[in-house]
């Protein structure tokens, strides 16, 4: 599943387009109301809430929904973070760019999803194995990360269908190999504390007393 996973984003990273271009606002709100991005934007609207209904109502933690809601917020990230940095070298050119509104919506676009970002890696390292977390996070976004600037910034137009074949290809190792390395990965059981009275000078008892999570008076001693 590792070397799948790696073989894939080799693949992605090689055969992805590799065009640079000038970012100036104007082109970032031609791109923002394109109907590529808003189809896109449109889909990972819809399935990020979806996830996040599941996660949250449902209660289904599982390790890829976990790094899915990971990935749709890292496409944001990258879409807006290469916006921002890119206005931002204008500017330094000597073509301003920071009076458009654009870039301060840019702006908070990428600092949003990015802390929503460590807040759902935070919780999926917490569950999960790093062994585990690491990788299906690196191939998620990753694919995530380029999918969304080629679609923004609609880098594919002109690439040869051989770069497209390899790069879908590397799509498809990638998938492969994160459901060979998440399949019939648990969650991890931790055992509820407790204290044990025999340790406690004074106390002559060895029993053990499982104290309460929701009381207010949780982890504390009865006179």
């Amino acid at each position: 599943g590792g070397t799948l996973a790696i073989t894939g984003t080799y693949l992605l990273v090689t055969f992805a387009p590799n065009v640079s271009q000038d970012i100036t606002a104007e082109k970032v709100e031609r791109y923002v109301v394109s109907w590529q991005f808003l189809m896109y934007l449109l889909l990972e609207v819809i399935v990020f809430c979806v996830l996040l209904y599941v996660y949250k109502r449902k209660g289904v933690n599982h390790i890829v929904v976990l790094l899915l809601l990971v990935a749709l917020l890292a496409s944001v990230a990258v879409i807006s973070v290469k916006a921002v940095a890119g206005m931002i070298a204008m500017t330094l050119k000597g073509d301003m760019q920071l009076t458009y509104a654009i870039f301060y919506a840019m702006a908070v676009a990428m600092i949003a999803s990015c802390i929503f970002q460590v807040k759902f890696l935070n919780q999926a390292m917490q569950l999960y194995n790093a062994t585990e977390v690491v990788p299906i996070n690196y191939v998620f976004f990753t694919t995530s990360a380029i999918l969304a600037g080629i679609i923004f910034y609609q880098e594919f137009r002109e690439a040869a269908i051989l770069n497209i074949f390899m790069f879908l290809f590397g799509c498809l190792l990638s998938f492969l190999g994160v459901f060979l390395i998440a399949r019939n990965q648990e969650k991890q059981t931790f055992q509820e504390p407790y204290i044990n009275f025999g340790e406690i000078p004074g106390k002559e008892t060895v029993d053990k007393i499982q104290p309460h999570s929701n009381s207010i008076t949780y982890g504390a001693l009865h006179n």
